[in-house]
């Protein structure tokens, strides 16, 4: 008989149904949901194919008693040998039960989202290195490197990379604006008041912030706030977010409709993520051009995100130096002044002094830097409410890198009172302008002159007495103009600035109220004192702090010297009544007041030995032998976002307010309220293929009317662009009927 090649030479040899051969001695069956592991014919294990610990244990025992070997086993059992040696190990720990694993995700072991996978997926498929995606994400390299190999990353197909970025879309109004030309978004939906097609993407990875899209609306509610979208646009404020942050990933809500959003609820004065649970969605989302705007947890979501990547002062300097660019004429005077902002929490905090309450209390301290006319230029939060004089050396470093070389004065209140500091001050090349602090020679009458300036269109009239005067033991010089009010008081103003007359040092010492205006108007209007969040952070343990012992001390000291002045009061007043026919010598006197005198010697006794107990004790000590509580201190980073966006805010009120200033007479008192009144009245949107129309409904009066008018018109001649996308803005206010 011939043999045909392919034919099988024993086709009925093969292994019987559900069996599989682990070696010559072993082998494993398999029949109606269970399973026996048979050694030479004896059963060794028999178990459910769903008990899972069973299993674990049969692997283990063929291993242990060298009936198999790992592999051998691996293979039969469709695990890896790793796995095998893993139940090994568990077995040797804790024997039977440490083979059952507990339910739910494996502990310790870091999840990552779907979104966080498609993430890197899409920064691969744009030509990002691994190094730069580690960095947005947040991750090691070589934890980048992994997830790619487990997901088995290739080279998007040419038709993906058409999904949904690139696309031929500049026909279509609502493109995205908010990123390069090569980035732009197109939404895939049609009605605004469904975007179920942009979602469905962002939940697939595919969509980064979903571009706005808007339909027609007559009196939409608080759409008068799109006024401000010119100035918001012209402050940099979406450029530098977009160059600090990057990308928050794939989502519907991306960094700039977040941004949007913030910016704009402070401007509706939604004073925390908290209050839209007080205001329809559906309703603030059409004015965002979206379907619904973001909820609290979503909001605070984003914030968390910003907040993660610990780059608030980075942002806070990319908006600083966009001011400085905007309104560097306004820069010749800086004022600089801190705010104190009270905390109420469990956390135990460093105290600080609340000039508006009088009291010391547990606090975090901001200095802020303003310009002449009050608007902010950046802020700084100070680490354990370091004082003036400590921190503006820092402060006036980051203001030298952001405005060069130009010729600065500086504006600061008593709290910055140091000669030693002026004299850093003025090596550095700055000018300096404050109050004296301390005693001083009160300034006679006559010295005093009338003088008068004319400065912002305002007069003002001071009694003024200019002079040199020295600190330091003459090794400072410094120029000195005092006020005198009508009621006698004087008020000295210490500066380097000899070329100015004394009425501008006067005036411009001064003006520091539009500061003090400015944290009150925060205060009330932003909720700048507001927690943005609870948690806190561990703080330097060796940071020094005064030493409650050496105030205990020097408490007692005090006592014990006001003592002593009191008994040498009545010696003298003894002294003084003394009748000369009675003890006509100082011998006698003193005998006459012996146990006064004694009294007198104890006290200064004790005195000298208080001043030696509290000589031998630091006057500062670690913090962390003052207390065994945890030493903490609040997390800055959301809280220094979310004053920048309110501190934004704040400057496009300050810029619409020029821009109505001359149209409006009682700009100087009302103008911000208008201002406000604009912004949150109701607004008629129409949407063409190239603009978005904004009507906006009367104002109270038809001068305020006119005022707005004119204000549109201004701001119809910047041409801005909505952010994310390409149609322009127009303003325009109804008639009063």
């Amino acid at each position: 008989m011939a043999f045909v090649q392919g034919e099988d030479l024993f086709p009925d040899a093969r292994n019987p149904e559900h069996t599989r051969v682990i070696n010559d001695r072993c082998l494993l069956k398999t029949q109606e949901g269970h399973r026996v592991v048979l050694v030479s014919g004896m059963v060794l294990a028999q178990y459910a194919l769903a008990d899972r610990m069973a299993e674990a244990h049969a692997i283990v025992g063929l291993v242990e008693q060298g009936w198999a070997d790992q592999l051998e086993v691996a293979w039969a059992f469709n695990c890896s040998a790793r796995t095998v040696r893993r139940y090994q190990r568990r077995f040797e720990e804790g024997g039977l039960a440490a083979l059952s694993r507990v339910g739910g995700y494996p502990g310790g072991r870091p999840r990552l989202a779907g979104s966080r996978r498609r993430w890197v997926q899409q920064l691969k498929a744009q030509g990002h290195s691994q190094r730069e995606i580690a960095r947005r994400i947040g991750v090691t390299e070589n934890a980048v490197r992994k997830l790619l190999r487990r997901l088995g990353w290739k080279a998007p197909s040419p038709i993906q990379a058409e999904l949904p970025f690139a696309d031929k879309a500049s026909a279509h109004p609502n493109l995205s604006a908010f990123c390069p030309a090569e980035c732009l978004v197109l939404s895939r939906d049609a009605d605004p008041a469904d975007r179920r097609t942009d979602r469905l993407l962002a939940r697939l990875g595919l969509l980064e912030d979903a571009p706005p899209l808007f339909g027609p609306a007559v009196d939409l509610a608080r759409a008068g706030v799109l006024l401000a979208l010119p100035v918001l646009v012209g402050s940099g404020v979406f450029a530098c977010a977009q160059a600090i942050y990057g990308r928050l990933g794939p989502a519907f809500y991306g960094l700039r409709t977040s941004l949007l959003t913030l910016l704009l609820m402070a401007l509706w004065r939604i004073k925390r993520p908290e209050g839209l649970k007080e205001y329809l969605p559906q309703g603030l989302g059409r004015v965002l051009g979206l379907d619904r705007a973001p909820e609290v947890k979503t909001l605070r979501r984003k914030l968390a995100r910003l907040a993660a990547t610990g780059r608030a002062a980075q942002f806070g300097t990319a908006l600083a130096q966009q001011r400085v660019a905007l309104r560097g004429a306004a820069l010749g005077f800086l004022y600089v002044d801190g705010h104190v902002r009270v905390y109420h929490g469990q956390h135990r905090l460093p105290k600080a002094h609340v000039a508006r309450m009088r009291i010391s209390m547990p606090a975090t301290s901001d200095y802020w830097v303003n310009d002449k006319a009050g608007d902010p230029l950046f802020v700084v939060t100070a680490e354990a409410n370091a004082g003036l004089v400590k921190m503006l050396p820092r402060i006036l470093e980051q203001i030298r890198a952001l405005v060069g070389q130009r010729r600065l004065t500086v504006v600061f209140d008593r709290g910055g009172f140091s000669p030693k500091l002026f004299q850093q001050l003025l090596a550095a090349g700055f000018d300096l302008l404050t109050y004296r602090k301390g005693r001083y020679p009160r300034i006679a009458r006559r010295r005093f002159r009338p003088c008068r300036t004319r400065l912002n269109g305002r007069v003002s009239t001071y009694a003024l007495a200019d002079q040199e005067v020295r600190l330091l033991q003459g090794k400072l010089r410094l120029r000195q103009v005092t006020r005198r009010m009508d009621n006698g008081h004087q008020t000295p103003i210490l500066t380097s600035r000899r070329d100015l007359p004394a009425a501008q040092v006067a005036y411009r010492m001064f003006d520091r109220w539009r500061q003090e205006n400015f944290f009150k108007y925060l205060r009330e209007e932003y909720a700048l004192d507001a927690l943005a969040e609870y948690a806190a952070l561990p703080d330097d343990p060796t940071r020094e702090v005064p030493n409650p012992a050496w105030a205990a001390w020097d408490a007692k000291l005090r006592q014990a010297y006001a003592g002593l002045d009191r008994l040498q009061a009545e010696y003298g007043l003894e002294a003084l009544t003394n009748l000369e026919h009675q003890r006509r010598t100082m011998r006698g006197f003193k005998t006459a007041q012996g146990k006064l005198g004694q009294k007198i010697w104890r006290a200064w006794e004790c005195v000298e030995q208080l001043e030696k107990r509290r000589a031998a004790l630091p006057r500062r000590v670690p913090v962390q032998a003052v207390t065994d509580e945890p030493i903490v201190k609040l997390a800055p980073e959301r809280k220094h976002l979310t004053n920048l966006i309110k501190m934004v805010a704040y400057q496009a009120e300050s810029d619409l307010l020029r821009l109505v200033a001359p149209h409006y007479r009682r700009a100087d008192d009302e103008g911000r309220t208008l201002i406000q009144s604009a912004l949150a009245s109701a607004a008629d949107l129409q949407v063409t293929k190239t603009e978005l129309r904004i009507t906006l409904a009367a104002q109270s009066s038809p001068h305020r009317s006119r005022a707005i008018a004119a204000l549109c018109q201004e701001l119809n001649r910047i041409k801005t662009i909505f952010p994310g996308s390409r149609l322009r803005l127009r303003y325009a206010i109804r008639e009063a009927s």
